[in-house]
């Protein structure tokens, strides 16, 4: 599965860079209260495996919306990589399927494959971590 997210700094998000660890993205809106809960629960998870485990936060807004996506980041006191979501993922489209009940949480395992999934529910630190032990 191939995918490259506009990244809000120099840190990227793509199937590229997260290849060979075990990867955590969750697609989110800034204005979702759910999602703010998820990238809480990831936020906390990474303080303690960041560097076993990649962990990005792919905000479901347009381009306008940067710098308020920059603020979200700030505000949550998000680490790992932050980027925006391309116009066909941000609709429903692309390689992770239908993003938009948000919190959307995937699990990718060390070849970029999809190993779990949930969409429009907060995900306990708990099941990520199952998840993330997949074969």
């Amino acid at each position: 599965m191939d995918f490259e997210f506009d990244s809000l700094d120099d840190h990227p998000v793509s199937s590229a860079s997260t290849r060979g660890q075990v990867t955590v993205i969750v697609f989110v809106e800034t204005g979702s209260l759910p999602s703010q809960a998820q990238v809480d629960f990831l936020v906390a998870m990474a303080k303690n495996d960041a560097d076993k485990v990649h962990y990005a936060v792919v905000a479901l807004e347009s381009r306008e919306n940067r710098e308020l996506v920059e603020i979200y980041r700030k505000a949550l006191g998000i680490t790992f990589p932050v980027a925006l979501a391309d116009p066909t993922t941000a609709s429903g489209g692309g390689p992770f399927g239908d993003v938009t009940a948000v919190p959307v949480t995937v699990v990718l395992d060390r070849a970029g494959r999809i190993v779990w999934r949930v969409a429009g529910r907060v995900a306990r630190s708990e099941e990520i971590r199952t998840a993330m032990k997949a074969p």
